[in-house]
């Protein structure tokens, strides 16, 4: 038995259970033409809030897989500054979080520009624009070498690490590299959607970059399943049902990645998490459709800046409990323009007090018939 499976002669001609994927694949592609039928039937306002929304948690969520913590307003103006949507005041992003927003959309919205090494490399330095990762310098926009030992994938304390994955050795990354590409641009009448879990293994196996590997390789699937509906709409968002399902994602591919050219186990897992993904698609609709629900039923209200702020705060999903103390402290104003705000919104029918409980008096939205 060989230690990994790029230790194969040949070790890229994978081989899978037709049989067993077809009912599977058969239904997520029904399922997946559905969905994009009911979001293309959204009016284009709603449409591209949709988008929006599922563009932001694809961005935050690719970087919080890898433990990278990003901050939501920034990814949201950012998105909404190159889709051209209005949301108001935007916040500035820095320039590590325009690079990922710049990566994903260059992958969806460009997923019919062939995948080059030039272009690979540009994603790359976008994700790290001043050549660091964390405090530590890293080659960027170029393959990765072995100078400072072989790429390994690790997990514990320093010293008594666990090794998961060893890649490839930084010799043969070019050549890997150039037929993966070679594959990529090739039809070769395999379903858009398995390729698109095929190319995500394959290349995070290679793990041709020092760091990135990951959001790159989820990037390429995107591109792929762009390219599977034809449209550079996303509905849907697979990073961030690989967050939820971060163990099992890490668990599949170190087996896969230990094991033989069959590939079958892998695929299933992908066309699960991908049915899965379409789960939180369909919440992501409701959500739109209940905002839009919302402005339209205070179509007359007047609200002030900083009502109007954090009423898309709520409405998209106010982490915690909303407080006086928290109004004031995320909108900088004063404790008691933060209560004179509150008050005014409750009087009008828009808020209301939560039965919850608690040491402090918290806020939410008024249910709407």
């Amino acid at each position: 038995m060989t230690g990994y499976i790029h230790d194969i002669a040949d070790w890229t001609e994978f081989q899978w259970n037709h049989q067993e994927l077809s009912r599977p694949l058969g239904a997520l592609r029904y399922r997946q033409g559905r969905l994009i039928a009911e979001m293309e039937s959204l009016g284009f306002a709603l449409r591209g809030e949709a988008v929006l929304q599922t563009l932001t948690e694809d961005v935050l969520k690719t970087s919080e897989i890898e433990g990278e913590m990003l901050d939501r307003d920034q990814v949201r103006s950012s998105l909404a500054r190159r889709l051209g949507v209005d949301i108001g005041a935007l916040t500035p992003a820095d320039r590590h979080v325009d690079g990922v927003v710049e990566m994903m959309l260059d992958a969806t919205q460009n997923h019919a520009s062939p995948l080059t090494q030039e272009r690979l490399f540009g994603w790359h330095g976008a994700l790290f624009p001043t050549g660091r990762s964390g405090l530590h310098p890293i080659r960027v926009g170029c393959w990765r070498d072995d100078r400072a030992g072989p790429m390994q994938v690790t997990s514990g304390p320093i010293g008594r690490e666990r090794v998961h994955f060893e890649a490839p050795a930084a010799a043969r990354v070019a050549g890997e590299m150039a037929r993966f590409i070679g594959w990529f641009a090739n039809d070769g009448g395999l379903d858009p959607v398995l390729k698109a879990g095929v190319a995500h293994l394959w290349f995070i196996t290679i793990h041709p970059f020092e760091d990135g590997n990951g959001r790159i390789a989820r990037a390429i699937a995107d591109m792929a399943l762009a390219r599977s509906e034809g449209t550079p709409q996303r509905f849907y968002s697979m990073s961030s049902q690989i967050r939820r399902e971060r163990s099992a994602y890490y668990g599949m591919l170190e087996s896969i990645q230990k094991g033989d050219r069959d590939i079958t186990a892998w695929l299933a897992w992908f066309l699960a998490c991908l049915d899965r993904a379409f789960d939180g698609a369909e919440l992501t609709l409701a959500g739109v459709l209940k905002t839009a629900r919302f402005w339209e039923d205070c179509r007359n209200m007047d609200f002030n800046p900083r009502q109007r702020a954090m009423l898309v705060r709520l409405l998209e999903g106010f982490v915690g409990k909303l407080t006086a103390s928290k109004w004031a402290r995320i909108q900088k104003c004063s404790p008691d323009t933060a209560l004179r705000d509150l008050n005014d919104l409750m009087a009008r029918g828009v808020l209301r007090r939560d039965a919850g409980g608690g040491r402090s008096t918290a806020y939410v939205l008024e249910e709407r018939a």
